[in-house]
């Protein structure tokens, strides 16, 4: 081997052994996934404009880390949506994901499991038990991720919001599986941001498929109030970041416009913008005008929500 062919060769080990430090994927439960059963039913992916997941069966946590050096010590875990019947994984999630890289923000795709499914013995319980476990892993792992535990944040899109909004809302839902040392670590967000998010879960606004898939077809009157989440904000709910299109047809932005009075009402940090055009589903918004900034303004508020912890 000649030296410069030897030189290259160690600078791409050097290369993919960096790039395999910056990513990976970890299932967010050892063993057993608690509150689940057997059943017959396996995972599936379909690739068509985006990449789909849906009857998840091994929740997971998909690693994306900015270099070291660019590394801010923030980090925010992505909930896809797709209205508890799939997650749109790649275009609100590791696309997402990505995006926070670029601002020196650490991101961790969150695969939760979708109350549809066959193998979950309570449906309503597995998306927020896999997000609480989530957010508890990083927290727990923040050295080895060169994130600041107390910058932890979570974003959701659709559903993927009314996730991200009960983390928010009821991050201290008591587990009802055998605990480990992990489950006493705090799994309160310390930011959260809600992407034309479903919150509601009354008939009135909610969005009618993630609310039959996550409650079924007649919940009860406690089920309803316990996931319309903004009747669910206390003082203790986490500085908070809202984006909705007023003509969002699919998710109305009432929803939000809910979300942010009880947030007002009980002096949390919120920040809300409203486009008066974009629909629902429009992920980064690129080429779309207006709409693509709002990444910018959010990188704002992220900005100053950091100098305030520092």
């Amino acid at each position: 081997m000649s030296l410069k062919k030897g030189v290259l060769t160690i600078f791409l080990s050097f290369t993919m052994l960096n790039c395999l430090a910056q990513y990976e994927i970890i299932s967010l439960w050892d063993g057993v996934v608690p509150n689940s059963q057997k059943s017959d039913e396996e995972e599936i992916i379909t690739n068509t404009d985006s990449k789909r997941i849906s009857l998840v069966q091994n929740p997971t946590l998909e690693v994306y880390l900015p270099t070291k050096r660019n590394a801010t010590g923030q980090a925010v875990i992505v909930c896809p949506g797709g209205g508890y019947h799939y997650l749109t994984y790649d275009f609100e999630g590791t696309d997402i994901a990505k995006w926070f890289n670029s601002k020196g923000i650490a991101a961790f795709v969150l695969k939760y499991r979708l109350p549809n499914s066959k193998s979950i013995k309570i449906s309503y319980e597995a998306p927020l038990q896999d997000a609480q476990r989530a957010i508890r892993i990083v927290r727990s792992q923040a050295e080895k991720w060169n994130v600041n535990p107390n910058k932890i944040g979570i974003i959701g899109f659709s559903a993927g919001g009314h996730l991200a909004s009960t983390l928010g809302t009821q991050f201290n839902t008591p587990n009802h599986f055998k605990e480990t040392a992990i489950d006493t670590i705090s799994a309160r967000p310390d930011f959260m941001v809600l992407i034309y998010p479903v919150v509601t879960m009354k008939l009135d606004y909610t969005h009618k498929g993630s609310r039959t898939n996550l409650l079924g077809e007649n919940p009860s009157e406690d089920l309803v109030k316990q996931f319309s989440n903004e009747l669910e904000v206390t003082k203790n709910t986490p500085p908070t970041f809202i984006v909705h299109a007023e003509d969002d047809h699919s998710v109305p932005v009432e929803n939000s416009l809910q979300l942010y009075k009880a947030l007002k009402d009980n002096g949390v940090i919120t920040e809300m913008h409203l486009y008066p055009y974009g629909g629902h589903g429009f992920g980064l918004a690129l080429g779309r005008g207006r709409l693509e900034h709002w990444t910018d303004r959010l990188y704002e508020w992220l900005q100053s929500l950091s100098e305030s912890i520092e």
